[in-house]
């Protein structure tokens, strides 16, 4: 079978440099293309140089539209704005488009599903492989455990993130309220401060911590009088994410046009 064609969005970023390395790294695919933002200093770069692997040849381009021509799939970790636009380009070329971008709302997230009718749409809030595998975990302990028992997600991550909670920590907490069969909306406790009195059973708590380099942890708790189960996975190279998208396009390119997630990659239950 011949190598699928990757296309890098964002390659000027930290995560584009990532999944560059990953892709010429992996066994079954080779990167021929590579964008960013219209005004990025990226723009006109080789790829490879700017990710620390030396020249590819793969210059860093600006048309979404073109690389999308040129390509099998497209791996993108940008902006929500942008993706939404590319994942419409995807959905009129009929290419893969594996999407790790987080800080999508409930409507953004839609357009994405939309796009599946003539794209393979891959998206989830956090592309390696065992954080997926802990989302199914969380839903299944917070199925098995009344609300008895208090759930509390931790998150922290390095100081120049820019969104709160994480799109890890909400997707964690969804999966809590899915066991749950609750509304995540309507339980979720965001922030504490002050006199807020005792805690609401039934809520699903969020901690945020930012600091330093911190690539990525995340913790549920399950807390009741006398124990505490918890579960948790620590992040230390953006490399995971990467890993878990060029293996999500990888087995996205056999599927026909639809809306998957890492829980559709690794063969889970439906979230």
């Amino acid at each position: 079978m011949a190598d699928l064609k990757i296309g890098v969005m964002g390659a000027g970023g930290r995560m584009g440099g990532a999944v560059l390395r990953q892709v010429m790294e992996t066994d079954g695919c080779v990167a021929i293309a590579a964008c960013d933002m219209p005004g990025s200093p990226a723009i006109g770069r080789d790829a490879g140089e700017l990710a620390g692997i030396g020249a590819t040849g793969v210059i860093i381009g600006d048309d979404a539209a073109s690389m999308f021509a040129q390509v099998d799939a497209v791996i993108e970790f940008t902006l929500p704005d942008a993706t939404i636009e590319h994942a419409r380009i995807a959905a009129d070329t009929g290419r893969v488009h594996v999407i790790g971008t987080t800080g999508l709302d409930a409507a953004g997230e839609a357009i994405l599903r939309e796009a599946g009718a003539g794209a393979t749409i891959v998206h989830a809030p956090n592309m390696s492989k065992p954080v997926n595998i802990l989302f199914a975990l969380t839903r299944q302990a917070a199925a098995m455990l009344d609300d008895r028992f208090d759930i509390e997600i931790l998150e922290m991550h390095h100081k120049h993130k820019v969104d709160a909670p994480s799109g890890t920590a909400l997707g964690l907490g969804r999966a809590a309220a899915a066991g749950r069969g609750v509304d995540l909306a309507e339980v979720s406790q965001m922030t504490r401060e002050g006199r807020t009195g005792p805690r609401k059973q039934g809520d699903i708590g969020f901690a945020t911590l930012r600091g330093g380099d911190v690539t990525g942890d995340h913790s549920v708790i399950f807390a009741i009088e006398g124990e505490r189960l918890e579960l948790t996975h620590k992040a230390s190279s953006r490399q995971i994410f990467a890993r878990g998208a060029v293996d999500a396009a990888l087995w996205a390119r056999d599927r026909p046009a639809g809306f998957y997630t890492m829980f559709d990659v690794l063969g889970l239950p439906s979230e």
